[in-house]
């Protein structure tokens, strides 16, 4: 083992042999720009941090943005799949581009490691032995919702999330767990900015909490606005609406409000700790949930990489289903769909002096599998 090479093992948290293997070359597709680019530029932080770490020169990363467009992302994959020969393709943030993407790409023999999208249809019959979702699959931060919200007493939620398929996900992951009646149920447009109709609706049901799923900007606008019109009801949400790149824009109306994630800065585990202090080193901010899942994607290829060459799919495969890295989470492990069994917490929002952001209160689920692990046949 050479001393470059221990120096790369040993920065992912690792005791290992570094196996004699070409180069690997990683296309990233994330959005960069435009709506919900907060969120790409979040998973590619964490992403190059964990990379700036290992020093590993065998490792490539070519960087594209998807512009949250479908046709540009499938452009962008056709392009670093024949002309930038990459190995892995990982980055999108969107499900419906996933959907565009990911099927085509393991279809023809690439790895796909997914930082954050995790549509049910890629978890189930849809499964690949070349596609990996680290984060989660999309359900799951909604069904710990659905479970703290029975828990927490709540008889009659009024729920909404955006038309495509992770939104379609959220509501059927909450009603899932979530015990009680449901006063509403309502698909907003995709990157939908007024919601002054389904602030009448939710105000003339007879609601007793509001449950919604609204990433990036639209969740800013839906709680501003939710805020404004006195409705008052107690809110549940996903991390996603609730993510330290967001809240500074929420404000004081994200206050007191509680959602889910598997992840949080003051998870007491020593990858975490050191994972928060370098990102704030490196660029100056409080990491998010989309950081870390950048981050524990990036030291799954490192781990994978000490053990295997990507040349070899079914040792690459066997390495990265091993999963020998010090996530961040803590434990992590995939199920037989290549998706995380994982605890999944309740935050709620507070302020540390006057930032805005989340402590971890409870635990809505433990040890979690999704629900389509039984219709995958790999």
């Amino acid at each position: 083992m050479s001393a470059k090479g221990l120096v790369a093992s040993l920065a992912i948290g690792m005791i290992a042999s570094m196996a004699t293997a070409e180069p690997v070359k990683v296309g990233m597709i994330t959005t960069l720009s435009g709506g919900g680019a907060s969120l790409g530029i979040a998973v590619r932080d964490g992403f190059m941090l964990a990379v700036k770490q290992a020093g590993n020169p065998d490792l490539e990363v070519v960087i594209e943005d998807d512009q949250r467009k479908p046709d540009i992302a499938v452009q962008l994959a056709d392009r670093m799949i024949q002309s930038e020969k990459v190995d892995i393709l990982t980055g999108i943030i969107w499900s419906n581009l996933a959907m565009a993407v990911i099927p085509a790409a393991t279809g023809q023999g690439k790895f796909y490691l997914s930082p954050n999208a995790g549509p049910s249809a890629l978890a189930g019959k849809g499964c690949s032995p070349l596609y990996f979702n680290v984060a989660w699959q999309n359900d799951n931060l909604h069904e710990a919702a659905g479970a703290y919200s029975s828990n927490a007493g709540y008889k009659n939620s009024f729920i909404l999330a955006p038309n495509y398929p992770a939104g379609q996900d959220a509501l059927a992951g909450y009603k899932r767990t979530y015990k009680g009646d449901i006063a509403g149920e309502l698909f907003t447009k995709l990157g939908q900015t007024d919601y002054a109709a389904e602030l009448a609706q939710i105000r003339a049901s007879d609601a007793d909490s509001v449950f919604f799923f609204l990433p990036g900007g639209m969740g800013i606008s839906f709680l501003k606005q939710y805020a404004d019109s006195g409705i008052g009801l107690p809110v549940v949400g996903p991390a996603f609406s609730f993510d330290q790149d967001i809240l500074q824009a929420m404000g004081d109306a994200a206050l007191g409000v509680h959602n889910t994630s598997q992840w949080n800065k003051d998870l007491d585990n020593p990858a975490n700790a050191a994972f928060v202090e370098a990102f704030v080193a490196e660029y100056g901010r409080l990491p998010s949930l989309y950081a870390s899942q950048g981050y524990d994607t990036a030291n799954l290829i490192l781990s994978a990489m000490a053990k295997a060459d990507v040349k070899d799919a079914d040792a690459f495969r066997a390495a990265l289903e091993a999963a020998e890295f010090d996530s961040v989470r803590g434990d992590f492990e995939f199920g037989p769909n290549h998706h995380p069994v994982q605890d999944i917490y309740v935050r709620e929002v507070i302020k540390e002096g006057d930032v805005l952001t989340n402590r971890i209160v409870g635990t809505a689920l433990e040890d979690h599998a999704d629900a389509y692990v039984s219709d995958c046949k790999m």
